[in-house]
């Protein structure tokens, strides 16, 4: 063990801010942690808003489904997946870089670079005693949120995160066991063991909220999830993705 595995074991979700602003300097650490996660190819293609304006918090709070914390943060940062400076590369080099931007490949670059860099941004925020959410639910409105961050073609926002000194402090909420995780060699398709794990997981997960919601909840991480998959939800993805220029062969 060392500070740093100890910060990201201790990792957990904060919805409830302090009303204090972070500081330039805190905000420039985090986003240059951020910058120095991996990239593929050394492609940077992906971007950071910051939003402190009061207005435009408590509008990205509604459109994400009137989460309170994302108005109330210290901070809420936005990562974008973004070829748009790759757009304007093809123009300075007087190369025809359309077809790499619309492909599949390159808008799945985009989404994992912004994911690598938005967890080292987490990392960065809890370990200087910060604490961070992110917020899946700005993609419940895009074109809004696009418009309202004036988010240019070739790129989109994909999820916000909502950072900020904690005022509460939650248990942290137990992850699938190991074994169900990691397959060595070769991917475990025994299915009696599979089921078996989950099993075991879900008497975990209810025990952990049981004792959170002192009896008031008890439900099991499969019946969370079969609810939650039970139905399609942001069908219209697809085709904002495309509006945007991304993801189109």
């Amino acid at each position: 063990m060392n500070p740093t595995i100890e910060t990201i074991l201790q990792h957990r979700s904060i919805r409830k801010f302090e009303d204090r602003p972070l500081t330039d300097e805190q905000i420039r650490t985090i986003v240059e942690c951020a910058q120095a996660a991996s990239t593929s190819s050394f492609i940077q293609a992906y971007s950071i808003i910051g939003v402190k304006d009061k207005e435009k918090k408590k509008k990205l709070a509604e459109l994400a489904g009137n989460q309170s914390y994302v108005e109330h943060s210290g901070h809420f940062f936005v990562f974008c997946a973004d070829l748009h400076r790759h757009e304007r590369i093809g123009e300075m080099e007087a190369t025809d870089v359309t077809g790499s931007l619309e492909s599949m490949e390159k808008f799945m670059v985009a989404v994992i670079d912004a994911s690598l860099a938005a967890q080292n941004a987490s990392i960065a925020a809890e370990s200087i005693g910060l604490g961070i959410c992110y917020i899946g639910g700005i993609r419940n409105n895009m074109e809004q949120v696009t418009e309202l961050l004036g988010i240019p073609s070739h790129a989109m926002p994909l999820f916000g995160l909502a950072v900020g000194y904690p005022a509460q402090q939650t248990d942290v909420k137990p992850r699938l066991p190991f074994e169900h995780v990691y397959h060595e060699d070769t991917y475990n398709t025994d299915e009696e063991s599979y089921k078996e794990q989950l099993e075991d997981y879900n008497k975990t997960t209810s025990a952990y909220y049981h004792a959170r919601t002192a009896g008031k909840r008890a439900d099991t991480w499969s019946s969370q999830m079969a609810n939650m998959l039970r139905e399609p939800k942001r069908t219209g993805m697809k085709g904002y993705v495309e509006k945007q220029g991304l993801a189109k062969r």
